[in-house]
């Protein structure tokens, strides 16, 4: 019987007193793929927000592995990918620096990397298609590699389960093939993936589930949908205002 990795029961979600998530309830088990849907301003990205505690829920319970989510300490196990932030940060890093972060939660600050630690970089930076600029600057990346690059520092933690909200969106086309197939060969080994997204594009033979975010409540949850509307169109640019405020957390694991 597959595990259940992640746990939501009739979870709540609030600002300043407005619902914004109304008693959703979802479960993703161990080797799934699920992509939250859903229009802006839906709830999607408040949903893995509150599953990774970064905001809480007024009501209801959500469980990690098996542990709720407020006794839960193992966020080793867990690589997250915020919305799209620039990996460079206004510090002159390399790709490999940044993604070597990615290590951190496996072996602590103080002891230095070592063998398997270089060797899981190394991997990453393979896997979205990145080992040619590893020396580079993430500066002089384009938009769509820096997202791979952050990508890439989730998946040197070797997590079990990689959450990512909105990987995707105004990333260019090659940029989205990698991720693609880093994604497919994360879960070939093992892993689970939440992700929210606008519209899936090459992303959609991965995903073995949707979850429809409506208006703070799920809406439909099964095979994903078709796409509708002008998304569906072969020439849609994917370029809509997302919020960049992101709260601290997770950016090390």
């Amino acid at each position: 019987m597959t595990s259940p990795v992640i746990t939501v029961e009739h979870g709540v979600v609030g600002y300043d007193g407005r619902p914004v998530l109304r008693d959703i309830s979802l479960t993703v088990n161990a080797g799934e793929v699920v992509a939250i849907l859903g229009a802006n301003g839906s709830g999607k990205s408040t949903l893995i927000r509150a599953v990774l505690g970064l905001v809480p829920i007024s009501a209801g319970s959500v469980t990690l592995f098996d542990r709720p989510l407020r006794r839960f300490r193992q966020w080793a196990r867990i690589g997250y990918v915020p919305q799209r932030l620039g990996a460079g940060g206004g510090v002159p890093a390399t790709v490999r620096e940044v993604v070597a972060s990615g290590r951190l939660a496996r072996r602590g600050i103080l002891r230095p990397p070592g063998r398997s630690d270089r060797s899981a970089v190394d991997e990453a930076l393979r896997a979205v298609g990145l080992a040619d600029r590893a020396g580079d600057p993430v500066s002089t990346l384009s938009g769509g590699q820096q997202q791979r690059t952050l990508i890439a520092r989730a998946l040197a933690g070797r997590p079990e389960l990689l959450v990512l909200d909105e990987p995707t969106a105004g990333v260019d086309a090659a940029s989205q093939e990698a991720f693609a197939d880093a994604l497919r060969d994360f879960v070939t080994h093992g892993g689970t993936v939440l992700l929210v997204a606008h519209e899936l594009g090459p992303l959609r033979p991965v995903i073995s589930r949707a979850v429809v975010v409506h208006e703070g409540r799920i809406a439909h949850d099964g095979a994903v949908p078709d796409p509708a509307g002008h998304h569906a169109e072969p020439d849609h640019d994917h370029v809509h205002p997302h919020c960049y405020d992101e709260p601290a957390g997770l950016w090390s694991n």
